[in-house]
């Protein structure tokens, strides 16, 4: 009987197997987003506070926020409880994920994928924290400041909710870049060369999306691109270590195939 390489991975179950532990996977992942909602709700009010705070802080001295729709002061809440229980439960969630792929992975694809797995909750996390500390205090500073004389700034808490949540995940997906510029040059679909001849249309594509992921201002946009890029630079860098020898002659390849027209 042949002995099974160590490197190899786990015999292949039926597809039933893979059906049912898949759905015992999504459950806990559910229930663990449920548990939190039902921990985090009782403090909604209090959390969207603090969530509030960097707008608060520069409103005009005898001006609020306030809630335009009778719904509001409910659902606000609730729907910020709910966001914010799927964020903290991401790292059970990947974590979850990881146990349902790992099983199918050769020992050094494990290597490597559990950390890139951990670096992309750590730059997730990182992501909205610079969002929140940085991005926040400098452009509601700027919004509060520059409205006509004798129009008071009076903030609807659904309306900044909704810009809050689309910058966090702007800025917390953004912060991924250089997790998928790794992946890219290890799967060999793209080599460091390549990237860094590309890097001045990289350079204006960030500028390009932080203009389209942030509210229309110059100070949330240079604050998104310019991270995005020294994340793609980060993720050239490391690129190089996990780069497949004869890797970038065959992206090369690839992509001069790509770009050369059809024969007749």
């Amino acid at each position: 009987m042949a002995k099974q390489s160590p490197d190899a991975p786990a015999p292949e179950q039926p597809l039933i197997e893979h059906l049912l532990e898949l759905r015992s996977r999504l459950l806990k992942c559910v229930l663990a987003v449920i548990l939190l909602f039902c921990c985090i709700y009782p403090f909604a009010n209090e959390i969207y506070l603090i969530v509030a705070e960097p707008l608060r802080v520069h409103l005009p001295t005898g001006t609020t926020m306030i809630a335009t729709e009778v719904t509001s002061p409910f659902f606000t809440p609730l729907k910020l409880s709910m966001v914010m229980a799927a964020f903290l439960a991401v790292p059970y969630m990947l974590f979850q994920i990881w146990s349902f792929i790992a099983p199918g992975l050769y020992q050094h694809e494990k290597r490597l994928a559990l950390p890139l797995f951990a670096s992309s909750v750590i730059l997730f996390y990182l992501g909205v924290v610079f969002a929140y500390f940085v991005v926040f205090p400098l452009v509601f500073s700027f919004f509060t400041s520059v409205g006509p004389e004798g129009i008071a700034v009076m903030p609807d808490i659904n309306s900044y909710l909704n810009i809050v949540l689309k910058m966090f995940f702007a800025f917390g997906i953004t912060f991924e870049i250089p997790v998928a510029t790794i992946l890219l040059i290890k799967s060999g679909v793209t080599s460091v060369a390549s990237l860094t001849a590309k890097r001045p249309y990289i350079f204006v594509g960030c500028f390009v999306v932080g203009m389209l992921l942030t509210p229309p201002d110059i100070i949330s946009q240079t604050l998104l691109a310019i991270p995005m890029w020294l994340l793609f630079e980060a993720g050239v860098f490391f690129g190089r270590l996990v780069e497949k020898p004869g890797a970038p002659e065959a992206a090369e390849e690839a992509e001069s195939h790509q770009d050369s027209p059809p024969g007749p």
